[in-house]
């Protein structure tokens, strides 16, 4: 009787590791389902960021406030008799280079 129950016992455990460990197994499954998930949120985020662009290139298409927006903050630009004001903090140090107006070459007598 006693071997007869190990035998079963075994052959429950062989029926089991397919299901646990094999090639559509449990975690098999499991790891399937962790990747979908990321892919998922993956998209979500690419089709929110579409989103954004595409409405940024339907405003740069149609008004012209995202256009002038742009040319002022990336480009420098300002309007016809726009004054520029720019204000620096004084405990900040700057960043920009200063350069010598160029010395004119000296005229060629005749």
């Amino acid at each position: 009787m006693r071997l007869i129950i190990l035998c079963l016992a075994a052959l429950v455990l062989l029926i089991q590791f397919p299901l646990w460990l094999g090639k559509g197994g449990w975690l098999r499954v499991w790891d399937l389902d962790q990747q979908v998930i990321a892919a998922q949120k993956k998209n979500d985020e690419l089709k929110a960021r579409n989103a954004k662009l595409n409405s940024e290139v339907q405003d740069l298409k149609e008004g012209t406030g995202a256009v002038e927006e742009r040319a002022r903050y990336e480009l420098g630009m300002i309007k016809e008799n726009e004054v520029f004001v720019q204000v620096l903090d004084p405990n900040k140090k700057s960043s920009f280079v200063s350069i010598p107006p160029p010395v004119p070459e000296p005229k060629e007598k005749r």
